[in-house]
Order: C-alpha cells, then sequence, then structure tokens
C-alpha cells in the first residue's frame, strides 16, 4: 500500500522516488509556506498544491512538462496581436494583484488552488526577489493578462497565469521567455502537461531528466537587471 510521508515543520522531504504514482507526483503532506522550505522545494523541484485549509501537499509529477525558452511556439495570430502593440508590458509592478487575478473564479469554474496562505507565502518570496510577475495592461491601464512564478538559479517555475482579454496570457509568455532568453534561463517549469501550454511550446520529459536540468542550473547566479521589459508588446513581435 503507497506511504504518504508526513513532514513537519523541521523535516526534510523525502526522496522523489518515493513520491505516489496516483495521485501523480504526491510527495509529502504537512509542513509550512516559510520562505526556507519553499526555496529548498523548488531547487528539488517540488511544489505546494492544496486547497486551503487542508494541510500543504507537496507534489514531484513524473513526466514533468516543461518549455525550453527556444522552443517557444508564437502562432501567426499570436504574432499579429503583438504587432498591433495595444497592451502595454511592465514587471513585477503588481505582483499581488496577478495573484488575485490568477486566484479568482474562471468562466470553465470556481476560484482556483491559490488561498490567502499561498499568496502570503508568495508575496515574502517576491521581496526577496525571487517571485516574479508579468504584467499586460489594455490603454485604460487596467491589468488584463499576466503570469507569476519562482526564479531559482537558471529555471523558472511558472505558477500561474490569467486573461481577461484574448491572448494576453500569452504576451505575458512571450514577455517571460524574452527576459529569460536575456537572462540565460535553461528552462520554465510547467509542472503538468496542458494542451494550452503544449500549443505554446511545451513538451514532458522525465523526472529524472528535470531533476538532472535543476542540478546543472540551480547553483548559477543569474543577473536581476534582466527582469525588464519594453513599454509595449509591439517590440516583441
Amino acid at each position: 500500500m503507497p506511504i504518504i510521508h508526513r513532514v513537519s515543520q523541521q523535516d526534510p522531504f523525502p526522496p522523489s522516488s518515493e513520491a505516489l504514482d496516483y495521485p501523480n507526483g504526491l510527495l509529502a503532506v504537512g509542513g509550512d509556506l516559510s520562505q526556507e522550505r519553499l526555496i529548498a522545494a523548488y531547487r528539488r523541484g517540488i511544489f505546494p498544491w492544496y486547497e486551503e485549509p487542508q494541510p500543504v501537499m507537496w507534489w514531484t509529477p513524473d513526466p514533468r512538462s516543461v518549455l525550453f525558452p527556444h522552443e517557444l511556439h508564437v502562432s501567426r495570430s499570436l504574432r499579429k496581436a503583438l504587432r498591433q502593440d495595444r497592451y502595454s508590458l511592465s514587471v513585477d509592478r503588481h505582483f499581488d494583484q496577478v495573484m488575485g487575478c490568477c486566484a479568482a473564479p474562471r468562466a470553465e469554474g470556481p476560484g482556483t488552488w491559490i488561498g490567502g496562505q499561498m499568496r502570503v507565502a508568495y508575496q515574502g518570496l517576491h521581496r526577496q526577489g525571487l517571485a516574479h510577475s508579468i504584467e499586460v495592461l489594455n490603454a485604460d491601464g487596467n491589468l488584463v493578462g499576466g503570469l507569476y512564478g519562482v526564479a531559482v538559479g537558471q529555471a523558472f517555475f511558472g505558477e500561474s497565469m490569467f486573461s481577461l482579454e484574448a491572448n494576453t496570457s500569452k504576451i505575458a509568455l512571450v514577455a517571460l521567455v524574452d527576459i529569460l532568453k536575456r537572462g540565460d534561463f535553461k528552462l520554465i517549469d510547467c509542472q503538468v502537461e496542458s494542451e494550452h501550454l503544449n500549443k505554446l511550446g511545451a513538451r514532458c520529459i522525465s523526472r529524472l531528466d528535470f531533476e538532472q536540468w535543476l542540478a546543472q542550473t540551480g547553483p548559477v547566479t543569474t543577473d536581476p537587471e534582466v527582469w525588464c521589459l519594453p513599454a509595449t508588446c509591439g517590440a516583441l513581435a
């Protein structure tokens, strides 16, 4: 019978090889969302995903969905949307608002798993310069698309994205890739496979290969000055 590891605040994570096959990648339950715990988790490719008020659940699925920045697929329609230059761009100016939009109810269902504890935790990572948001604003200055995630070494761990107008989450992704290429980042962790991300160039690799990538890229220090963007999306076309 599969064993679900329970961890306290001081316990290290078990080996990823002990993650469950079903549900895919569940490694441990418990602990907290302290900055130290989150950074240690990301360095090993582990991420939290749970619904409050349940205990924190830690995951490392196999296979792993990743997007290598040079493999981003920009469709003809998306490139046209970029060239229309209707949106302005910013980085890290509206981090909490981006998280709030990602947590909001979606047209196809209820709100996401991003609860109050998660928002507080990632705001802490944001203050440390590890969590970043990409923001897409319309002509009225309203936030209409974006994403957020965590940068550790040369890997960016994507957490969530949202779109209030057509293509705006995709524009945010193009903007993120522009930053990551300039910063010599090696991959974007997309966590779990989705058709939406596959169309943008994401693909699955084994957990072992993913962990080997992290071992190579995790210790590398990246230049924080790369976290900037052109004023409008037309420059990304």
